[in-house]
């Protein structure tokens, strides 16, 4: 990926398998996993009308709670169906984490809450935090999203199948490796550690990192909830396990059991890229 061209494996997952919209929308840890980036989110945000750049923005599903909320929103994704998507909430194009098409300095708020999901390089996960550092302004907020290295772990856990072969090799060798390969199913990706995601974003040039675990630790009995014949879980299982995420935020043991992290650092002010 060093010629800044996306993977084919992403390229096929997001332009003609999976609708990412229809996730965060539908399944319920996606619902649990949007309803929480927005909280976390909004914590640090400054007010509206503020400017964000939405990296890797996918459909425009972050952009457009953004947008109702107040947010002058610009969004730049790799895949053209979610720019024409999303073209439809806020300014779009199609665009590279690794080499934004954007001044240094011109945006209050860049989140990327899915390109470092499919960086495998370290090197292309540096130069998308720091492309994300020089086009905020002094004293702006980065947020980046990562699939946590553990995510799998649990997830083939909830649908019953982790003791077989093929995928207890599969789920291994990702705990080994924090890659798959996206031979099969998901896509190219990469699965971080909580402390390693901090270390990136402090490589890159930004203070006062905070990481949070998305989902919380009982995200897995949720989806294990939906898996199972009948009804699907409760609004009340929903309800605690969205607790258990809020209590869980003082204890950083309790992140490697999230499915997804949420980094947030600012940009130095007076620092000159």
């Amino acid at each position: 990926m060093s010629n800044l061209e996306l993977a084919p494996s992403v390229m096929r997952f997001y332009g003609e398998t999976v609708n990412e919209d229809s996730r965060l929308r539908s399944s319920a840890d996606g619902r649990m996993e949007l309803v929480r980036t927005q909280e976390l989110l909004r914590r640090f945000l400054p007010p509206a009308p503020a400017r964000v750049l939405d990296v890797g923005g996918g459909t425009g599903i972050h952009a457009e709670w953004l947008v109702k909320d107040g947010y002058d929103v610009a969004l730049v994704d790799p895949v053209p169906r979610h720019v024409e998507a999303a073209s439809a909430v806020c300014p779009a194009v199609v665009g590279d984490a690794r080499d934004l098409p954007e001044p240094d300095g011109s945006f209050d708020v860049v989140q990327l809450l899915g390109p470092l999901y499919h960086l495998p390089d370290p090197a292309d996960r540096q130069r998308a935090l720091a492309e994300a550092s020089r086009v905020a302004k002094p004293g702006g907020l980065v947020a980046a999203a990562a699939i946590n290295r553990y995510a799998s772990l649990f997830e083939h856990v909830t649908y019953a199948h982790l003791h077989t072969d093929r995928i207890h090799n599969s789920v291994s060798r990702i705990l080994e490796t924090a890659v798959y390969d996206g031979e099969r199913g998901f896509t190219l990706s990469y699965f971080h550690r909580a402390e390693e995601l901090v270390t990136e974003l402090v490589a890159s040039g930004l203070e006062n990192v905070q990481v949070f675990g998305i989902e919380g630790p009982a995200w897995s009995l949720v989806k294990a909830a939906e898996q199972q014949p009948g009804g699907g879980p409760t609004d009340e299982l929903i309800a605690s396990a969205m607790d258990a995420a809020r209590m869980a935020e003082p204890y950083p043991e309790l992140l490697a059991a999230s499915s997804h992290l949420l980094a947030v650092g600012t940009v130095p002010v007076g620092s000159v890229d």
